[in-house]
């Protein structure tokens, strides 16, 4: 591997960083990229190519290189764009990234054959890979976003296994923090302490979310000073090896009120019904009328889900997509989703993979109370 030095702009013929498998310090992290999966994904990118009638692609986007990728990081900041760019070629696999990227990327984040190629720093990165196309041209990920969202719906063997970790992360860091969570807990003081753990287990807090007593009716309550009083709720999104789990998870100091207890039962029986509905071959936009059907059915009104987002489909984003009338992508075996239904001061949501026995919900923690639904754990209120 040859050390990454400023560049000229690429020609393909003479990239100015390649790179071939190579032993990383003993210390660095070691890029996740399953060899195996990563054929099959691989294998999926050019049957994209063979029915555009085209020779290569260029991957942008950050859902898109993680997943081809296999999980490398390839971003600098959370809000921003990815600091890299993939052509996928008939040849190969060619990860072009800025110059002051290209050493930790080489050492860190590069699966085996992917050759690297570096730019300077303030160069063109999306013009530069496009440049290593035969005829300079290649197909843009805009153009086959559908058919890039159906090559990574079915999570591959490695990637599940990644997936169940993370989720089971996820999980038990809302355990930890809301059980030690008291009424006088600020909502800023226990998303604090949510990302403090989400990053200790080499995991990305992409969303925290919090709502005490008093702001228990906002869908997705950003934090504040207000500490949470009798009742709260707490969200976490994160990510780890470019997958993302979601779970939500409420904590109380008081019995509750019978209207609150009947609205969790009632969450969850629309819950139940929407999980019913997801099985292989069903489309999503059948999924989403059954979700307002079962709003209605369940006491909150007809008009319920207009009032928050419903989830869908998950995986390497954070929804993938959500789930909407007009979205007619037709699911599959091991697909992962999170469902997130909601009513007036109640949600459930968890991560769960659709499995040949039925969806396995993946971010569980066997300290946290449930109650059977429907023939399946679900979450209770936390009351410490």
């Amino acid at each position: 591997m040859t050390t990454p030095t400023q560049s000229t702009p690429l020609a393909r013929q003479a990239p100015t960083l390649a790179s071939t498998p190579a032993s990383a310090p003993a210390t660095a992290r070691t890029a996740p990229g399953n060899t195996a999966d990563r054929a099959v994904k691989r294998r999926r990118v050019l049957d994209i190519l063979d029915a555009a009638g085209r020779d290569s692609l260029l991957l942008t986007t950050n859902t898109a290189l993680t997943w081809y990728l296999d999980g490398s990081r390839v971003h600098i900041s959370l809000a921003g764009d990815p600091v890299a760019a993939l052509l996928v070629d008939r040849d190969g696999d060619h990860l072009v990234t800025f110059n002051n990227e290209a050493g930790r990327i080489a050492a860190e984040e590069l699966p085996g054959c992917v050759s690297l190629h570096a730019v300077p720093w303030h160069g063109q990165l999306h013009a530069a890979a496009a440049g290593l196309a035969v005829d300079g041209d290649p197909l843009v990920e805009a153009a086959v976003t559908a058919e890039l969202r159906a090559a990574r719906q079915e999570l591959l063997p490695a990637e599940a296994v990644r997936y169940a970790e993370l989720s089971a992360d996820a999980a038990a860091a809302l355990t930890d923090v809301l059980t030690a969570a008291t009424p006088e807990t600020t909502e800023f003081q226990l998303v604090s302490n949510l990302a403090a753990r989400i990053v200790a287990v080499g995991a990305e807090p992409l969303v925290l979310l919090c709502n005490g007593a008093s702001r228990s009716d906002f869908r997705h309550p950003l934090a504040t000073h207000s500490p949470i009083g009798r009742r709260a709720m707490a969200v976490v999104c994160a990510r780890r090896n470019g997958l993302v789990a979601n779970v939500t998870r409420w904590v109380a100091f008081d019995a509750g009120t019978p209207r609150e207890l009947d609205a969790e039962a009632r969450i969850a029986a629309v819950e139940a019904d929407i999980l019913r509905a997801t099985v292989p071959g069903a489309r999503l936009n059948e999924i989403f009328a059954e979700i307002k059907l079962a709003y209605a059915r369940h006491g909150f009104g007809e008009d319920q889900w207009t009032l928050h987002h419903q989830g869908g489909p998950a995986g390497y984003a954070g929804r993938d997509p959500r789930v909407t009338a007009e979205v007619t992508d037709t699911v599959v075996l091991n697909q992962p989703f999170t469902w997130n239904p909601s009513g007036p001061g109640v949600k459930i949501e968890d991560t769960v993979l659709l499995t040949d026995s039925g969806v396995r919900v993946l971010t569980t923690d066997d300290r946290w109370p449930t109650t059977d639904v429907d023939g399946r754990r679900r979450p209770l209120t936390l009351r410490p």
